[in-house]
């Protein structure tokens, strides 16, 4: 996923990826000021460590008697107090930007959730559910180390690194200027190989996510993997993914490594030859021991403030990347967008929804040359009940996601009880839609809830009711805990039956103006299918209707059968006159019900 564009990016360019984090960071000033004060005072605390040690060298060990044991005294007495405050405002500081990493970390995870699950099913057509998990994870667990660790630590040794050069100018202006030429030649390898840094951290953390996508598509597989006894296959596959993973990783490692080597190197070398001239000048008395051990210290405090600077800028630079990939996200759209002014549906009279769909054409975007739905045009009245009918890839499945609003026709206007289906507020339009998806999706969750997500409101009396409806209530009340028990993941403690008998006990407990029932009866063994029949005819009186099935048993009571063939109407009428044109439905008829056509 690494573009072009994003490899040719400077690192002062990555870095200012980490700017998207802002609106993040700005609900929370006041911590930051708390933290800020907390850094000054520690970072002032530190730089005051080397003048004290100074006056006991020069004015404590440098003479004899009551007064030099009296300056002794005193600057370890004070020495003592630098480090008291020095320990609280750096205890300060650490619990602030914690507190801030954690904070600002969970808000990012929050947002980035919130606007995945408002996309369109298109953007999960190329976008794996891994990769999306790897990214609320993985990345933002590098955000909050930068945010709770990184950035307190680089605004600490700046600030180190600021005094402790305006201080080893104050001490010697000539050893100064020298050591300041010779760390600048420092910044040329560490921006090289910084920039190197942030490529292999975006490229590790797209490995981690390949690997987590390819596990959560195997783990929610389980029973087809074991079933062709593919279990060494996949393992071998997730361990070529984990290898990959490894080997970016061992390059980033690397990089980082020589970026720090370089750093210290070139840093204390050029400290160490200062050094030896400041010993040069104590000899030949341009300075006394206690400048040259104050500037010692300075030197020291500027060298390590270098060094932990590209350590903090190596981990940037792997937060740049995971910051990147986080608001990629945020920035993905949605192509089904609210009306800036929806309208209202009118109030359901208890007959169900009016439907119209008027020469409707469709294409998935990621079949961008093959239609779906091709001038569809259908009329239905309230109440009705339609059964659509077809062999698969007919266009059937496609027409209930445009229903929904999943995806916007190209052509053509669907319209419920009159009014433009997009010109409604998504959850207006959906909540007066109650759907059995063919792929029965059961929570991890007891019986109770997942009937109840149909209905959150609802009681616990309502949600029985529906269940009854369902013909699912015989069944839950014999697992071990009854309505309580729990499903397991993805309803693996179920039969496939008993799966799609929650899913439309969740869809009756909603009870819309409009049901689309998608092979809702596939599932069931034939008693079962019978029951819920028997319920399903039951709760389609005063409500609109929409049935897909294979099975034409289920559909022979419906008040018009639509055939669909290649994503057109090709057929409509009762079972009775379709068998009789002796077209499509009639050889579908005379397959399973042995029927000869006419």
């Amino acid at each position: 996923m690494t573009t072009p564009q994003q490899q040719k990016k400077t690192p002062v360019q990555g870095l200012a990826t980490l700017k998207g984090l802002l609106p993040f960071l700005a609900p929370y000033k006041l911590q930051f000021v708390y933290a800020g004060i907390a850094l000054l005072v520690a970072a002032g605390a530190t730089l005051a460590i080397p003048y004290a040690f100074r006056q006991m060298i020069d004015l404590g060990f440098g003479g004899t008697g009551s007064k030099s044991i009296q300056h002794v005294n005193t600057y370890f007495l004070a020495l003592f107090g630098v480090a008291c405050v020095l320990a609280v405002a750096t205890a300060a500081r650490f619990y602030a930007v914690s507190w801030l990493g954690e904070r600002v970390t969970a808000d990012i995870r929050s947002a980035v959730y919130r606007h995945v699950v408002s996309l369109s099913p298109q953007f999960f057509e190329t976008t794996q559910t891994g990769e999306v998990l790897s990214r609320l994870t993985t990345d933002t667990t590098l955000i909050q180390a930068v945010v709770g660790t990184s950035i307190s630590m680089a605004l600490r040794n700046v600030l180190l690194l600021i005094g402790g050069l305006a201080m080893l100018f104050v001490t010697s202006i000539k050893l100064s200027s020298i050591i300041i030429v010779m760390l600048a030649a420092v910044v040329l390898p560490i921006v090289i190989f910084g920039r190197r840094v942030r490529k292999l951290s975006r490229d590790s953390q797209d490995r981690i996510a390949d690997a987590s996508a390819m596990a959560g598509e195997i783990l929610n597989a389980m029973p087809t993997v074991q079933a062709f006894t593919h279990e060494v296959l996949e393992s071998g596959r997730f361990g070529v993914s984990v290898e990959s993973a490894f080997n970016t990783a061992i390059r980033r490692i690397r990089a980082r490594a020589m970026l720090t080597l370089i750093a210290i190197l070139l840093v204390f070398g050029a400290i160490v030859f200062v050094l030896w001239l400041g010993a040069h000048a104590v000899m030949q008395g341009d300075m006394s021991g206690g400048e040259l051990g104050q500037f010692i210290l300075y030197a020291v405090i500027v060298a390590g403030a270098i060094g932990a600077l590209s350590e903090v800028l190596g981990e940037a630079q792997r937060a740049a990347g995971a910051t990147e990939r986080l608001l990629e996200l945020l920035a993905a759209s949605s192509p089904i967008r609210p009306p800036m002014h929806p309208l209202a549906l009118p109030p359901c009279a208890g007959n169900g929804a009016a439907l119209s769909l008027q020469a409707v054409t469709f294409h998935y975007p990621s079949r961008p040359q093959t239609p779906s739905l091709q001038q569809v045009s259908l009329e239905i009245r309230p109440g009705e009940t339609v059964a659509v009918v077809g062999a698969s890839g007919a266009g059937k499945t496609t027409l209930f996601q445009l229903l929904l609003r999943f995806y916007d026709p190209q052509q053509g206007v669907i319209t419920l009880d009159g009014i433009d289906i997009r010109q409604l507020d998504l959850h207006t339009l959906r909540d007066a839609i109650g759907i059995v998806p063919q792929d029965t999706v059961i929570f991890s969750a007891n019986a109770l809830e997942n009937i109840r997500y149909g209905r959150a409101n609802a009681s616990d009396a309502e949600v029985v009711a529906a269940a009854k409806m369902a013909a699912a209530h015989e069944f839950i009340e014999k697992l071990p805990e009854g309505y309580q028990a729990f499903l397991g993941e993805r309803g693996v403690r179920l039969s496939g039956g008993q799966r799609q008998r929650i899913a439309i006990a969740r869809a009756l407990l909603k009870n819309p103006s409009l049901l689309l029932l998608d092979e809702a009866t596939s599932a069931l063994d034939a008693e079962s299918e019978r029951l819920v029949q028997l319920a399903l005819e039951a709760v389609m009186v005063g409500r609109t209707t929409l049935i897909i099935a294979h099975r034409l048993a289920t559909v022979q009571r419906a008040d018009r059968i639509v055939v669909m063939d290649n994503g057109r109407i090709v057929e409509t009428g009762t079972h009775a006159s379709l068998v009789a044109l002796g077209g499509i439905y009639a050889n579908l008829a005379a397959l399973q019900f042995h029927v000869p056509v006419l």
